[in-house]
């Protein structure tokens, strides 16, 4: 009796050391901090930013401002979930809108040209993970592809920009029951892409692809097809948001522009997507693009130069990365610690 008193006094202050309670408090700050960062935001914006900020009229405005942040980082992020970082979503974007641009200029139909500039994008991801699964590392393969396609956006439409676009402002500037097109968009893209994350036999496996590719190929899961289909998605996603963004200027730039994947990561860091792969929320991915079209915004209205929001932005995508390493290593030797201290319980 006297030993079993002193194992369960010995015992404790072990658990207690491993504290699993702060375990379980960090992992909430990783996967929900984020949405009490955006509600702290909305909060003192409306206070320093009153009576403007604080609208129905200037949350549309945030809405459709991160719109596009939001398509490219769904992209990105889907990539990162299965393991593959994909860098060639700006090219991707600007040749999606000049093949379409040179298209409808030649007297093809909107819907026509749309789905040709879809359709760039699904083959540049193909073409990118096929690439990829030979052996080479994905960050130079898409650099490659960034390059190859920059090149290709320009000589298809003559190192000018395609006016006249006006087809395709019901991707852009239109509005549906008074809110912007593009957040409709965006809306309905992320609405599939989380049923398809979390509700498919596909789209879970997609998710363990990034996780652990080798334990997916053990258990007779084709991961190969995966990880293309990462790259497939994030393609799609690119050249969804170069159509958008034709329709918001009416014109097709064939200039990638090298910010889409400054504002996507950051928004993708914030979300606490994990950049080894196996762990994301497309949820949490809009909300850190909303974050950033909410401090641009906030800091437009008090009349702050943009480049201070660009200043926010890389500190934002900085910490958010330091806080994603810091609670992974802290949790992973936490719970090191409560498994060592379990053991040694077992053993006395």
């Amino acid at each position: 009796m006297t030993v079993t008193a002193e194992t369960g006094s010995r015992a404790a202050p072990a658990g207690r050391e491993t504290d699993p309670a702060g375990v379980r408090w960090l992992i909430f700050a990783r996967d929900r901090g984020i949405f009490v960062l955006w509600a702290v935001l909305l909060i003192g914006f409306s206070v320093w930013a009153s009576p403007y900020f604080a609208s129905l009229d200037n949350a549309l405005l945030i809405a459709n401002a991160a719109a596009l942040t939001a398509i490219f980082a769904a992209g990105i992020a889907v990539g990162i979930i299965c393991g593959a970082l994909d860098l060639s979503i700006p090219g991707t974007a600007a040749m999606a809108g000049c093949v379409c641009g040179v298209l409808m200029t030649h007297g093809a139909p909107v819907g026509a040209g749309v789905l040709a500039g879809l359709a760039v994008g699904v083959v540049v991801g193909t073409v990118n993970g096929l690439i990829a699964l030979r052996g080479f590392n994905p960050i130079i393969v898409t650099i490659g592809s960034l390059s190859v396609l920059s090149g290709l956006a320009a000589a298809l439409a003559g190192g000018y920009t395609i006016p006249g676009l006006t087809g395709l402002v019901f991707l852009g500037t239109d509005r549906f029951a008074g809110i912007p097109a593009p957040v409709w968009v965006v809306a309905a893209l992320f609405l599939a892409g989380t049923v398809f994350l979390t509700r498919t036999r596909d789209g879970i496996r997609l998710m363990a692809v990034g996780g652990n590719a080798e334990a997916v190929r053990r258990a007779g899961i084709a991961s190969d097809r995966y990880r293309v289909l990462g790259f497939v998605i994030s393609g799609f996603c690119a050249a969804l948001g170069g159509l958008v963004t034709a329709g918001l200027v009416t014109e097709a730039n064939p200039a990638a522009n090298p910010g889409i994947i400054f504002n996507a990561l950051t928004a993708v860091a914030l979300a606490g997507v994990s950049l080894s792969g196996g762990r994301g929320s497309l949820p949490r991915v809009l909300v850190g693009a909303l974050i950033l079209g909410t401090i641009s915004n906030g800091l437009t209205i008090k009349g702050i130069g943009p480049y201070w929001a660009t200043t926010v932005t890389g500190v934002l995508l900085l910490a958010s990365l330091g806080l994603e390493k810091w609670v992974s290593t802290t949790v992973s030797r936490r719970l090191v610690a409560t498994a060592a201290a379990s053991a040694h319980t077992g053993t006395r």
